[in-house]
């Protein structure tokens, strides 16, 4: 605990010693870490062909095969869809997308699919999660099929969620290392 309390001094004191040009330069290089950050994601998205290559999963619906805090991989790949594939959907009017495995797919001469899904861990299908008068899930509907996962990974997300004061205490500490983080 003395270590962590030094350490902070230690950053505390590099940052008064910092002049402007030297803050500046900080500044600069944490922009370049968001900038990187945000190629990423768009790459993953071209990639993938998915709006949001990365999910967390929030809920328990799908144990026992994905805990809550796993993250998955997704990708929108243009093959059909199969009965036991875990998709990733958005309802409308709802900004949460929920991960559930499809056990029902009709396909209609035209090519257009109708979907119903449901969480492995639970006993009903989704038709109560799904906007009213909605039957079935949509191609354009789904945001992604999971093709891996990462267990446990994403319960950072979910603790920032549920308490918003750490999700600032956590982007402070981080701007933090990196502005008093200095070259030699």
């Amino acid at each position: 605990m003395d270590s962590t309390i030094s350490e902070f001094h230690n950053m505390f004191l590099t940052l008064k010693r910092m002049d402007a040009r030297e803050y500046a330069h900080q500044i600069m290089s944490l922009g370049m870490v968001v900038c990187s950050a945000l190629m990423i994601w768009k790459f993953l998205m071209l990639t993938t062909m998915s709006e949001s290559p990365v999910v967390v999963v929030l809920s328990g619906s799908m144990e026992p095969g994905f805990q809550r805090g796993d993250i998955l991989v997704l990708a929108l790949p243009n093959e059909p869809f199969r009965v036991g594939d875990v998709v990733v959907f958005k309802i409308s009017g709802r900004d949460i997308p929920i991960v559930h495995r499809i056990i029902e797919l009709h396909e209609k001469p035209s090519g257009d699919v109708q979907i119903l899904t449901k969480g492995d861990n639970n006993h009903v299908d989704d038709r109560g999660l799904y906007a009213t008068n909605q039957m079935w899930l949509s191609k354009k509907d789904i945001v992604g099929k999971a093709k891996a996962f990462i267990p446990y990974v994403g319960i950072v997300t979910i603790l920032m969620n549920d308490y918003p004061l750490l999700k600032y205490v956590l982007v402070g500490v981080m701007m933090l290392f990196v502005l008093a983080n200095r070259e030699s």
